[in-house]
């Protein structure tokens, strides 16, 4: 098996100070209200992996080719640009809840939503949970 650590490892950084240094004021109260929203729902402590992702819960992969390591749940980031919230492994299988979620784009694994006032949070719960179940299937959740 080869382990290759991804680039983004969780830190003992302070999510407290982070979500204050966030230096748009909406930007800041959205990355604040998701911080209760994750806790509420998932009920983990969060984890600051890299410089910008807070992190709820945490697995081991292993994939087919042999590829393993250790990655987050489910987290977000306040991005300049939007706020970036990920469910692993992806939104594939959600499309129902994201038609009811509100103004969002997806990629792979990662929603972007400009602002908080855009989406339908109880969805957001809604996709936070499914995910979670979904990740379970593959591999094993852990809190953090």
């Amino acid at each position: 098996m080869r382990t290759r650590e991804n680039k983004t490892q969780p830190t003992e950084h302070s999510v407290a100070e982070f979500l204050a240094g966030v230096e748009h004021p909406v930007r800041r109260a959205d990355a604040q209200a998701l911080d209760t929203l994750f806790r509420a729902v998932t009920g983990f402590n969060p984890v600051m992996w890299g410089d910008g992702i807070i992190g709820y819960g945490r697995y081991h992969y292993t994939y087919k080719s042999g590829r393993e390591g250790d990655f987050l749940a489910t987290g977000f980031s306040p991005r300049k640009s939007s706020l970036s919230i990920y469910i692993m492994p992806g939104y594939g299988q959600f499309q129902g809840l994201l038609d009811r979620l509100g103004k969002h784009k997806t990629g792979r694994a990662c929603l972007y939503v400009n602002k908080l006032a855009d989406i339908d949070t109880d969805v957001l719960a809604e996709l936070i949970r499914a995910g979670l179940r979904d990740l379970a299937r593959h591999w094993p959740v852990e809190p953090t």
